[in-house]
C-alpha cells in the first residue's frame, strides 16, 4: 500500500496541472517565435489587476510582445485568479519545460522562490521583487528591483511647480513598503520646488485588492480634490481609473503611474511616472537568449533608463517649458549620484 503513495501523488499533480492549463490562451493567440530562437519558451505570470490594467501589467506586456518581436523567441501568459494560483502558474510553464518564467510583482516574491528551487534548470525573474531577510536567492532567480523613487521624485516636481492651490495629494494602493518608496520620492520631490506645499495622502487598503477598486480610488481622491489638492498622483493599479475619473469630475490634474496614461484621461492627465517594467522584462529575456542571465538582484532607476517621466511631445503638453527645464536639470544631478532620493 505505501508503494502507491507517489503515484497517487504525482496523478494528484498531472491533475493540477491539467486543470490550471484551462487558464492558458489558445494555442493559436500565443506568440510564436521565428528562426533559431523560436525554440526558447518564455511564460509569463501577470499580477493582479492582469492584462489591460494600463498600467504595470501592461507595460511588462509590452516587453514580451518586443521580445517575441525582435529576439525570436515564443511567449505565453498566464493570468492567474487568485493567490493560490500563483505558484501554480509558474509551476505549470517550468513543467512544461519553459526556458525563462516571469512573475509580475512583488507578490510573487516568495512564491517564485519556492518554485525555482524545485526547478534548478529553468531560469525565473520576478519584477519588484522583496529578497527574503537572509538575501539568498536561488542561483536561477533573477531579482528585479526599481528605483521607483527617483522617477516619483521628478513628477512631485511637476506637481509642486503646478499646483496653484499649494496642496497636492498621492494615492496608493495596498499600503506597503514598495508604494511607500512612490510616495517618499514625491513627497521630496514635491518639497523640492515647493517647500510650503502640503502633500494629502491615501491608501485605499492593505491587501493586494486594494490594487483593483476603482470604486474606493474614486473617493479616495474625491476627498483629496474637495480639501483642496489640485494635482492628484495615483500609485493604485486598476484602482487609479477611479481617480482618474474623480480628477476628471472634479476639474484638477492627475498623474499617472508604470506607463503613459494620458489616453485614460485627456485633458486631466497632466504627465506619468514612467516604471518601465516593459525594458526589464525584454533585457531579461536578452540576457537569456545571449546566454547572460544571471541569477541575484539588479536595480533600475534613471541612470539605467528604468524609470522617468512623460516629458515630451503632446502627451506633456500641459507642461510648461520652464517646469521641464527644472525637472530635467533635477533628473540629471540624480542620474549622476549629486542628487539621492529618499525611498521610505
Amino acid at each position: 500500500m505505501p508503494a502507491a503513495l507517489p503515484l497517487r501523488r504525482a496523478t494528484a499533480v498531472v491533475a493540477a496541472l491539467a486543470a490550471l492549463s484551462l487558464f492558458l490562451p489558445a494555442r493559436g493567440e500565443a506568440p510564436r517565435g521565428e528562426g533559431e530562437r523560436a525554440a526558447v519558451r518564455v511564460g509569463l505570470v501577470f499580477d493582479v489587476g492582469g492584462r489591460g490594467d494600463k498600467s504595470f501589467n501592461d507595460a511588462a506586456d509590452l516587453g514580451l510582445a518586443r521580445a517575441a518581436r525582435e529576439l525570436g523567441v515564443t511567449t505565453e501568459v498566464l493570468e492567474p485568479s487568485g493567490a493560490e494560483d500563483r505558484e501554480a502558474a509558474m509551476r505549470l510553464f517550468a513543467a512544461r519545460g519553459f526556458d525563462l518564467v516571469i512573475g509580475v510583482g512583488f507578490i510573487f516574491s516568495t512564491d517564485v522562490e519556492v518554485v525555482a528551487r524545485g526547478f534548478p534548470a529553468t531560469r525565473f525573474a520576478c519584477l519588484d521583487y522583496a529578497p527574503p531577510p537572509s538575501g539568498a536567492l536561488p542561483e536561477n532567480l533573477a531579482g528585479i528591483t526599481f528605483r521607483e523613487e527617483e522617477g516619483t521624485f521628478l513628477v512631485g516636481a511637476v506637481a509642486g511647480l503646478t499646483t496653484a492651490t499649494g496642496r497636492v495629494g498621492f494615492i496608493g494602493g495596498m499600503d506597503m513598503p514598495l508604494i511607500r518608496k512612490f510616495e517618499a520620492g514625491y513627497r521630496a520631490g514635491v518639497r523640492e520646488v515647493c517647500p510650503a506645499c502640503d502633500v494629502s495622502v491615501a491608501y485605499a487598503g492593505t491587501t493586494p485588492d486594494a490594487f483593483r477598486d476603482p470604486v474606493k480610488g474614486k473617493a479616495l481622491a474625491v476627498s483629496q480634490a474637495a480639501a483642496g489638492a489640485d494635482v492628484l498622483f495615483h500609485v493604485s493599479g486598476a484602482t487609479g481609473h477611479g481617480v482618474l475619473e474623480a480628477a476628471r469630475d472634479m476639474g484638477v490634474k492627475a498623474i499617472g503611474v508604470d506607463r503613459d496614461q494620458h489616453d485614460e484621461m485627456p485633458g486631466t492627465v497632466l504627465t506619468s511616472m514612467i516604471k518601465r517594467a516593459d525594458v526589464a522584462v525584454f533585457e531579461v529575456i536578452r540576457a537569456l537568449v545571449e546566454g547572460r542571465f544571471e541569477g541575484g538582484l539588479s536595480s533600475f532607476g534613471l541612470a539605467e533608463g528604468g524609470v522617468g517621466y512623460v516629458s515630451e511631445g503632446p502627451h506633456a503638453a500641459g507642461i510648461p517649458g520652464a517646469t521641464k527645464a527644472r525637472v530635467s536639470a533635477l533628473s540629471a544631478r540624480i542620474a549622476r549620484g549629486e542628487l539621492v532620493v529618499p525611498s521610505r
